[in-house]
């Protein structure tokens, strides 16, 4: 994330602000010892406080958001639209006579807030809590018996696909099959379980002893056992559910408003508002990845440097977390499930294990233990190496930076920043007289302001970097002032979907300038804008307030930023000049597929002067397509985007039990194919071991190549 505090240009508020850039929607799961979410009983549902938190926002919301949009039917009927897709956006739970109800309010939200009389919230927690006892026993009954796993039929799974239900009896067929789907994917899981040869046992040896002598169950059994462990999971879950108090529909309802506006703009109750605090601090013990809430499931936004979970390997942006379990406990659902309470059960102590149920983007199951551990700094710092031609003639520069990051506490001049670092492993790289450079900025979702300019100045001889706009229209260009170029030569910028934030501008500033030629996924994710974190608490003028708090914290948009060209990083991102084969190209990843995010749009251009000569893209690409065409690992990746698209767009699972079989054993098969992905599934456990996989990575290889045309061609330095 970016984090502006270095910057005079904050805007000044009637309250103080702590600016700030975030990557994403998100929590971050990387605090072990964080106060447990509270339960909302803790601070009970109150009109008088509803009426004034209600008022507190939406002003703040019209006054200082970036795009000043007024809380009219329009803003009301996305604010609506959210708030339905959080209370049941599975559509497991309410009828379609239930959300007619509810959507007599989806013009009105606005006279609610003007009024002071919230009602949506409080009628959709007395549907709820009368709809999940007839869905609970549905359930129940349903898992009662044993499925036909012979019956051809099929579920939808993509639940955008589905309307919702008109009667119990529609509903039912539609849990019937959800619940058959998983039943027999349980009881494979249990079967595949049961057959593994048994492992020699070398710690516990009792338990080890115990699990031989367990007698092995019968298919039979074996289908019980699977319908009681899914009978236990939706018994938790639906428990859980039954809990929620007319406060927890009330921050719903807030947030919904909140992210109306756009997907960063968001309501922090007082809970997520401490958590949020203690990541500032930079408490950084957990998993290490950042969430968010999407469509009823909890989604991985980005894996953080040197955190447990990118130590491990497996997990990967895009990811869902279906379920989570403590060591080998049975795991927990949590579809349908706050971020804040999936936060509360993936947090836990260092060195005690987390099993993550994912359901990857393309559609694969699979589960993924975790150690939670203290952050490593160190991976999260820049890294460089020298990668040699294929003949060993020539030297190349591969720099790895993971993230843009800055010691903000620590004013000292031996404080490490990305661009010392950067500059430092330059030096390094050009005394082993390279002949180009592949700066990596692969799953960076960005960093520190300060260094997106002053790292991208280290490429340039001087000039504007960037363009920030703010809600009144000022504009500020933040420039490169050091007529110091750190490297002249030939330079490609390796990005994917999750490059973001500064990454996106360092790589658009080079593309501008003609600097660089950009390689690797169609975009980036195209997150351009900043946040503000206003703590109502603290900032609120209104006298005796200290009834109702803690209040929480808004976070709300309210700058954009603009490449020197004058296009917007939002929603659009920077696209590259040469595409690679991307198995994630089917995935719809990134700001523009989320909900009501802000546009794409230009201001003027800088005045700068871009390289005189003009780098040959054309020539590039072609030569690039033959190299990929006949390139065993890059048709390999082609091959698993195809699988990943049909996948997405057949999102119908047959319930046939041969069928399911098959259709596990052809991801399993598509697993294997993707040999370099294999490869990368285990963090990078030391120097060599990073360096390794970077010398065999078909992308660092085909950037190395593309380097070398630009040689040829002549047309590289800067000077």
């Amino acid at each position: 994330m970016f984090n502006l505090r270095s910057r005079s240009s904050a805007p000044t508020f009637w309250l103080k602000i702590l600016i700030l850039l975030i990557a994403s929607i998100c929590i971050i799961v990387s605090v072990a010892h964080a106060n447990t979410a509270k339960n909302a009983t803790d601070h009970p549902f109150n009109p008088d406080r509803a009426k004034i938190l209600g008022y507190i926002i939406s002003q703040d919301l019209m006054r200082y958001h970036y795009s000043h949009k007024r809380l009219d039917d329009d803003l009301s009927s996305a604010a609506f639209d959210l708030y339905i897709k959080q209370l049941d956006a599975q559509k497991r739970f309410l009828l379609q006579t239930d959300v007619k109800m509810l959507g007599a309010y989806e013009n009105y939200i606005d006279n609610e807030i003007r009024r002071g009389m919230i009602h949506l919230p409080i009628y959709s927690c007395e549907i709820m809590s009368q709809r999940i006892p007839i869905i609970k026993k549905m359930i129940l009954d349903l898992l009662s018996q044993p499925f036909d796993m012979q019956v051809a039929e099929e579920l939808e799974t993509d639940n955008k696909k589905l309307d919702f239900c008109t009667t119990d009896d529609q509903l039912r067929q539609r849990w019937r099959k959800t619940l058959k789907y998983q039943v027999a994917n349980r009881y494979l899981d249990l079967k595949k379980e049961q057959e593994k040869k048994p492992v020699p046992p070398l710690k516990n040896k009792k338990a080890a002893e115990k699990k031989k002598d367990k007698p092995k169950l019968t298919d039979l059994e074996l289908h019980q056992q699977a319908r009681e462990k899914v009978t236990k999971r939706y018994t938790h879950l639906l428990t859980r559910m039954l809990q929620e108090q007319q406060e927890d529909h009330f921050e719903r309802y807030l947030n919904a408003i909140s992210r109306a506006y756009d997907p960063h703009s968001m309501y922090l109750p007082p809970e997520e508002k401490e958590d949020f605090d203690i990541h500032m601090r930079g408490s950084l013990e957990g998993i290490g990845a950042l969430l968010r809430e999407e469509d009823g499931y909890i989604k991985v936004v980005n894996i953080i440097p040197g955190g447990a979970a990118e130590q491990q390997g497996e997990l990967e942006s895009e990811d869902t977390i279906l379920k989570v379990g403590q060591g080998d406990e049975d795991p927990v659902d949590i579809t349908d499930t706050r971020i804040r309470d999936a936060v509360a059960l993936i947090r836990g102590p260092k060195d005690t294990q987390v099993r993550l149920h994912i359901k990857k983007a393309d559609g694969s199951r699979r589960i993924i233990p975790i150690m939670r551990a203290v952050i490593q700094i160190k991976d999260t710092f820049v890294k460089s190496m020298v990668v040699k031609s294929a003949d060993g003639s020539e030297n190349f520069g591969y720099l790895r930076i993971p993230t843009f990051y800055r010691d903000f506490k620590n004013d000292s001049p031996d404080a490490r920043n990305v661009t010392k670092d950067t500059k430092a492993e330059i030096e390094k790289l050009q005394r082993q007289n390279i002949k180009g450079l592949i700066i990596d900025l692969r799953n960076n979702g960005g960093g520190s302001l300060t260094d997106a300019v002053d790292t991208t100045g280290l490429f340039i001889d001087h000039g504007p970097i960037v363009q920030i706009k703010d809600s009144s229209g000022k504009i500020e260009v933040l420039s490169d002032t050091d007529k110091r170029t750190e490297y002249t030569g030939a330079i490609v910028v390796l990005i994917n979907k999750f490059s973001a934030s500064a990454s996106e501008i360092l790589a658009g500033a080079l593309q501008d300038y003609g600097r660089a030629v950009i390689v690797g996924s169609e975009h980036t994710h195209g997150k351009g804008t900043v946040q503000a974190v206003i703590d109502i608490d603290r900032d609120t003028p209104l006298r005796r307030m200290d009834q109702f708090k803690p209040l929480g914290a808004l976070k709300i948009t309210v700058q954009k930023f603009y490449r020197i060209s004058g296009a917007s990083t939002q929603y659009r991102g920077i696209h590259a000049d040469i595409v690679l084969p991307d198995r994630f190209k089917a995935i719809k990843s990134g700001e523009k597929y989320i909900d009501y995010s802000l546009p794409w749009d230009t201001i003027n251009k800088c005045n700068y002067q871009p390289l005189p000569t003009k780098l040959p893209l054309e020539q590039l690409n072609r030569l690039s397509s033959a190299r990929v065409h006949k390139n065993k690992k890059m048709q390999h990746l082609l091959e698993l985007a195809q699988k990943t698209k049909e996948r997405i767009d057949n999102s119908k699972r047959s319930l046939v039990m041969n069928d399911i079989i098959a259709e596990r054993k052809e991801l399993l098969d598509g697993e294997k194919l993707d040999d370099q992905h294999q490869q990368e599934k285990d963090g990078d456990k030391d120097e060599k071991d990073w360096q390794e996989k970077a010398k065999v990575d078909p992308y660092v290889l085909e950037a190395i190549a593309i380097v070398k045309n630009m040689n040829e061609d002549g047309a590289t330095k800067i000077k």
